[in-house]
């Protein structure tokens, strides 16, 4: 009878008093990172990459970010898609401070984050440039799975309250023990030799 009750649990029911401990900051950071409402600035080919981010397949939903909003002022995460012109340039500036605090910014792509290929004077070269940016995912475009490391990378940067830059690193190759490709390359003697053993075959059937 004495280890039967040594081993009780108890649970609280809704009319008893629980409690937890922890900080406020923490709590906030909590509640942000799982409540992001997007708001989507997509001007170039990468809006294509963020359709396929959007779809179940990738299931953004569970990220607690799935639900985009069109209008800065219910937005607290601007997703920056493709290349930003020296024109797009105000209005996107714009936008960034019509968005309620705290608000983050994440660049989606190479255009984005550092300008791309477009080394001219109408390209913006990185949002960096005109708005702060918390998250860059390069990539041209770069893949889902880049742009949900990005996406987590930013909300552990939320729950931390870490405002510096980052940017999301490339992943492993996840098949190290394959064959070099410059090993699969012939000399020009091997070259010369399999092409005379061919031709000797191809004689011999004829």
């Amino acid at each position: 009878m004495a280890d039967k009750e040594a081993h009780s649990t108890v649970t609280l029911e809704g009319s008893e008093q629980g409690f937890a401990t922890t900080r406020l900051d923490a709590l906030l950071g909590w509640a942000r990172k799982y409540s992001l409402f997007a708001y989507p600035f997509v001007t170039a080919c990468c809006g294509m990459e963020f359709m396929a981010l959007t779809s179940p397949r990738f299931d953004i939903a569970r990220f607690g970010a799935e639900a985009p909003r069109f209008s800065p002022r219910q937005a607290d995460l601007l997703w920056v898609v493709g290349t930003i012109s020296q024109r797009q340039a105000p209005a996107l500036r714009r936008i960034y401070e019509q968005m309620m605090d705290p608000k983050y910014v994440l660049a989606f792509g190479t255009c984005a984050s550092c300008g791309g290929f477009y080394d001219n004077y109408t390209t913006v070269p990185g949002i960096d440039k005109i708005i702060p940016c918390d998250v860059y995912v390069p990539g041209c475009p770069p893949r889902p799975e880049a742009v949900l490391d990005g996406l987590m990378l930013l909300q552990d940067k939320i729950a931390r309250g870490d405002r510096r830059p980052a940017t999301v690193k490339p992943r492993t190759d996840p098949l190290p023990h394959l064959v070099p490709a410059e090993d699969l390359v012939l000399s020009k003697k091997e070259a010369l030799a399999k092409a005379e053993k061919a031709l000797r075959d191809l004689g011999r059937r004829t």
